[in-house]
């Protein structure tokens, strides 16, 4: 079946933002009372699912929503230091003229979405459906699919985290994970992914076939 809508995933799908959150990582562990890390360490983190990652740096789970908010502030606040990944803007205009529906579910604030991406981008984005808990995407892929009226198996969605991978398959959607960002591609590999990116252009490609 063609797929009418593509769902991204924003932070580490659309928007490099790695090194903004390394350099505010360990800030954000001091003020909520969880373990700083090395970024040696951190880097070994992108080979581990969110669940195994809060239970090594002893985030209490109660602080997950605070922990969120707060982000969601400092991106608001250094929007203007995080950039597009390269071939974005391309690409979503790309998808836009062959008629395909675009959306985004994340848990970033709306407005930081819209900001990173820009007026012309985020114009693109037909449906969004942001402010997501870590663990609570799939009633916003739910949300997406009924208000552009489509089907689960006529959606596609791409991230660049075991999450996104999980929750998308739980409604039946088909996944792309995107090895440029946060995740290893072993990791996303060992969910077992419809298909598997590692360069933006090859989403036009998937897409068309």
């Amino acid at each position: 079946m063609a797929y009418r809508l593509i769902i991204f995933d924003f932070d580490g799908t659309l928007a490099d933002s790695a090194d903004w959150f390394r350099g505010v990582f360990n800030d954000v562990a001091l003020r909520y009372g969880f373990r700083t890390v090395s970024a040696e360490e951190l880097e070994s983190l992108r080979g581990q699912d969110s669940r195994a990652i809060i239970a090594r740096l002893g985030v209490p789970m109660w602080k997950l929503p605070f922990i969120a908010s707060h982000m969601r502030k400092l991106i608001a606040r250094d929007a203007h230091r995080i950039p597009v990944f390269p071939g974005v803007e391309a690409m979503l205009e790309q998808l836009e003229a062959r008629g395909l529906i675009l959306a985004v579910v994340s848990s970033n604030s709306e407005e930081n979405v819209r900001r990173v991406l820009g007026p012309v981008a985020a114009a693109r984005i037909r449906h969004y459906a942001c402010g997501a808990g870590l663990f609570g995407k799939r009633p916003k892929f739910r949300q997406v699919l009924k208000a552009a009226g489509v089907r689960p198996g006529e959606a596609l969605s791409v991230g660049d985290e075991v999450r996104d991978i999980e929750a998308a398959a739980a409604e039946g959607i088909a996944t792309a994970a995107v090895t440029w960002g946060y995740a290893t591609e072993a990791l996303l590999r060992s969910r077992s992914p419809t298909v598997v990116l590692t360069h933006v252009d090859e989403l036009l490609r998937t897409v068309a076939a």
